[in-house]
C-alpha cells in the first residue's frame, strides 16, 4: 500500500479532522504518530505502541529518530528538516526501525506535514508506517552490541572509502602487517571473504551510517 495514498492532499491540525484520521488508522492497522516540528513524539495509536513497545507515556516525550537504527538517523533526519521548512509536504523512505528488546525490522515510512489552520508553518508532522509484526529480522546489530575496537572501526572506515593498505597505515601510526592483521580479524568477525564483501556487510549490518561521506561508523558500536 502506499501509504501517501491515503491521505488528504491538505492535512489540517483541525481536532475533528484529527479525531477522524485517528479513527481510521486505528481501523487500518497503521502505527501513527504525531510529533512537533523537533521531532518529539506527541500522540500515538495504539498499533504503534503494539509495534515499539511499552506504554504512551514510555514513548510520547521521545524523539522519533530514537526509534531507528542509528545508521539511518542523519538522512531520516535530513528528510524532516526539508519538510519542516516547508521544501516539500510529505515524504517516503524506508527506515530500519529497532522495536522491544533491540529488535531490528525494516519497515516503509511516509511522514506528512500538517499546517495550523491558515499559518503556512508546519504545526505538526503525522508518520504512518504498516505494522511489521512477524516481520524476519534484517540482521541489523543493535546499539547495544559492541563489536569493534577503536582501531578496527577506523580501518573499516578507511577500506569503506577505498584506502588502500599503506596509505592507511601511514594514517593510524601502524605497519603494514598491522593493518593486515586488523583487516583479517574484520573478516573472520563479519564472516566474509574479502574487503568488498566487508565493506558491503557492514552496511547491511548497519555498523556504517547511511548517508555519510567519508564513511562512519556508527560509535554506538565501538568498544
Amino acid at each position: 500500500m502506499d501509504l501517501a495514498q491515503v491521505l488528504p492532499g491538505d492535512l489540517r491540525s483541525d481536532q475533528a479532522a484529527s479525531e477522524d484520521l485517528r479513527t481510521l488508522f486505528d481501523q487500518s492497522g497503521l502505527n501513527m504518530a504525531y510529533l512537533d516540528p523537533n521531532l518529539t513524539i506527541q500522540q500515538v495509536n495504539q498499533e504503534f505502541l503494539r509495534q515499539f513497545g511499552g506504554s504512551s507515556a514510555d514513548v510520547c516525550g521521545r524523539n522519533f529518530c530514537d526509534l531507528v537504527h542509528p545508521s539511518v538517523q542523519q538522512p531520516l533526519r535530513h528528510q524532516f528538516s526539508r519538510l519542516v521548512e516547508g521544501k516539500r509536504n510529505r515524504f517516503a523512505t524506508d527506515v530500519i526501525a529497532v522495536g522491544p528488546e533491540g529488535s531490528a525490522f525494516t519497515v516503509p515510512l511516509t511522514a506528512v506535514a500538517a499546517c495550523g489552520g491558515a499559518i503556512p508553518d508546519v504545526a505538526a508532522i503525522l508518520v504512518l508506517m504498516p505494522s511489521a509484526r512477524g516481520a524476519e529480522n534484517t540482521g541489523v546489530v543493535t546499539t547495544r552490541k559492541k563489536i569493534l575496537s577503536e582501531i578496527d572501526a577506523r580501518i573499516l572506515e578507511g577500506i569503506a572509502a577505498g584506502v588502500s593498505t599503506i596509505p592507511l597505515a601511514a594514517r593510524l601510526y601502524l605497519s603494514r602487517q598491522g593493518v593486515e592483521y586488523h583487516v583479517t580479524c574484520l573478516l573472520r568477525k563479519l564472516r566474509v571473504p574479502n574487503r568488498a564483501a566487508l565493506v558491503s556487510r557492514a552496511y547491511s549490518m548497519g555498523v556504517l551510517k547511511v548517508g555519510i561521506w567519508p564513511p562512519k561508523v556508527v560509535e554506538d558500536f565501538v568498544k
